[in-house]
């Protein structure tokens, strides 16, 4: 198989289009086009269905692509490595993380890997919602709690947990086992009902508080800053709000039940992983080496 007829089409399939390869890489769009049908022509497959503004990889080229794409990267990088005469990390770097992590820790956590690693290209793109590695070209995705994944391999580098907390000056329901019909107002995250129950476990045990839902918000951050003004109760991570339970400016009413929060990174299943990759591996270790809700706290600080 032509390794450079490979590349072409992994440009292509890359960027989605013949003109959008061409203006990338500034070569040239027939160039590019010849290369990708004479692949075809030598595999007897079809890799595109041409038609539109954009290219549409078919069952094949999409697999293709998949196969291909990490074996090629790692020939540049082998290549440019033995040309340095080492394995210093070098080249881009694409990263997606979660929001609220992202506004937390990760712009201090890429500061200081670019310091570090001067010749990575670090992008990292904010969004909550699963990825296609591949197809979106990431080197590597941050995720909580993440479905598995037989494409993807990875590890967990950091732990937090959820907490009901709310201003000391919301009248706090009975979490004795006491009879209570008081329905609290809460603050939660997204477009979720107007009411339900909240299973909790303090000092006196299992409780379970009627909540009435007065703000629907779209970032944590937002529902810290709305339960900080008093309008009402929230689940959060308590890396989050550690140092509002420490000031006294929120109070703790308890644990949400359920499992721990836990952040994974994720990278595609390969044996040999890139030395930009395993850097930026190596420094979520450094940055959290026991990975507790209280070493993101003390990235999270005053934020």
């Amino acid at each position: 198989m032509d390794l450079l007829a490979l590349a072409d089409f992994n440009l292509v399939a890359r960027h989605g289009g013949f003109g959008r390869a061409a203006r990338a890489s500034g070569r040239p769009k027939a160039t590019l086009s010849r290369r990708v049908a004479e692949l075809e022509a030598a595999l007897n497959l079809r890799l595109f269905e041409r038609g539109g503004r954009l290219l549409k990889l078919t069952e094949e080229g999409r697999a293709l692509f998949q196969r291909t794409g990490a074996l090629l990267t790692e020939l540049d990088e082998t290549a440019a490595a033995i040309a340095s005469g080492g394995d210093r990390p070098r080249g881009r770097l694409r990263v997606s993380a979660p929001l609220l992590f992202s506004q937390t820790a990760m712009g201090r956590i890429a500061a200081g890997f670019a310091l570090k690693y001067p010749d990575v290209r670090l992008e990292v793109t904010t969004e909550d919602r699963p990825v296609d590695m591949v197809e979106e070209g990431y080197d590597l995705v941050i995720r909580v709690n993440p479905d598995p994944d037989e494409s993807l391999v990875g590890r967990s580098f950091l732990r937090d947990r959820l907490v009901v907390v709310a201003s000391p000056h919301l009248a706090r329901p009975h979490l004795d086992g006491q009879a209570d019909d008081r329905t609290v107002p809460a603050v939660v995250r997204g477009p979720a009902g107007g009411g339900g129950t909240w299973d909790v476990v303090g000092p006196a045990g299992r409780a379970r508080i009627a909540v009435d839902t007065v703000l629907h918000l779209s970032s944590l951050v937002m529902v810290r800053d709305a339960v900080r003004a008093g309008v009402g109760a929230a689940r959060l991570p308590i890396s989050l709000v550690s140092h509002d339970l420490a000031a006294g400016t929120l109070v703790h009413w308890g644990d949400v039940e359920g499992p721990e929060i836990a952040l994974w990174a994720l990278y595609p299943s390969r044996r040999l992983l890139s030395a930009r990759v395993s850097a930026f591996l190596d420094y979520l270790k450094e940055a959290f080496p026991a990975g507790t809700p209280e070493e993101l706290a003390a990235y999270v600080g005053g934020a």
